[in-house]
């Protein structure tokens, strides 16, 4: 299939047709295709170790996404007049204010990426609320009200959609249960669910670093071209969203961002695909009365049964 966009359409029960209507928040294109961004730099390496902020090497390494990564990026977006989503932590909106602005600037949706980058699911819920809260206080600090939230990692908790829900935000893009939006009940009310996965995740491909160990092997960027052209290609016909998650420290690096270039002009040389923020996405999910719901519910596990590790 690759690139092409010309390979055939996958089939299996319970699969909308190809040529069947989607649903209303598609608007009447096949798949929608969200291009964002986790501004993670110094704050994805430091949850393994404050010792690593000693570490020049690896502080630089991440430290490449907002200074070179980003500019580049946006030049990129700028080209192919698009607008994207960076879901930025609060620690990397500290360290590189002006970074932020120029997104901002720029005209591009800027979302709520926790603070510290540290998993959810290693905090206690007090530790979780404040971290969310200093997140919001220093996009805050520079004129940034985000209405969207990615949990670092993508690790959320049970508790972490109430924690969105209760700050106001439209929706998350953490889970994996479904490849369309959804909404998500959280008791007080509810938010959009913007589903993501690895598959369409750049950082499966491109990192490494030999301490720590984030990743061991590095793929061409031909691989990641198509591996994501024939996903797209499969989401228009099971009317699908399709959430890319690059990271500037990895696609800002020059054969990458070409490769994602020509995963855009695929995407856009398609009449079926709409390429929009997640924000706009979210925003159309909300108002879309056939929206699937769901509320979360945690397992029960059998502790006998099951025995932690």
């Amino acid at each position: 299939m690759g690139a092409s966009g010309k390979g055939p359409h996958p089939t299996g029960k319970g699969a909308l047709g190809a040529g069947a209507p989607g649903p209303g928040w598609l608007k009447g294109k096949a798949a929608a295709l969200v291009l964002s961004f986790d501004v993670d730099a110094e704050a994805a390496i430091l949850p393994y170790g404050r010792r690593y902020a000693e570490h020049a090497m690896v502080m630089t390494h991440q430290a490449y996404g907002p200074l070179v990564g980003v500019p580049r990026l946006l030049q990129l977006l700028t080209d192919v007049a698009l607008k994207a989503t960076f879901f930025i932590p609060g620690l990397t909106a500290e360290r590189y204010p002006e970074m932020v602005e120029r997104v901002a600037a720029a005209g591009h949706e800027i979302a709520h990426h926790s603070f510290s980058h540290r998993s959810a699911v290693t905090l206690t819920p007090d530790e979780e609320r404040l971290d969310f809260e200093r997140a919001l206080d220093a996009l805050g600090r520079l004129g940034v009200r985000p209405v969207g939230h990615r949990a670092a990692l993508w690790e959320a908790t049970w508790r972490t959609p109430a924690l969105v829900a209760e700050y106001g935000l439209l929706y998350d893009s953490s889970l994996m249960d479904d490849d369309r939006p959804y909404l998500l009940e959280t008791g007080n009310h509810a938010i959009v669910e913007l589903p993501p996965h690895w598959s369409l995740d750049d950082w499966e491909q491109y990192a490494y670093l030999p301490q720590p160990s984030i990743g061991q092997h590095i793929e061409s960027p031909t691989k990641l071209l198509e591996l994501w052209s024939g996903e797209l290609d499969a989401m228009c016909h099971y009317h699908c969203l399709c959430m890319v998650t690059c990271h500037p420290f990895l696609s800002g690096r020059p054969s990458r961002i070409e490769a994602l270039r020509r995963f855009i002009e695929f995407a856009a040389a398609r009449s079926d695909v709409d390429i929009v923020t997640a924000e706009e996405v979210a925003r159309r999910a909300a108002a879309d009365a056939t929206l699937a719901r769901r509320r979360p519910v945690p397992l029960g596990v059998n502790a006998e049964v099951y025995p932690d590790a």
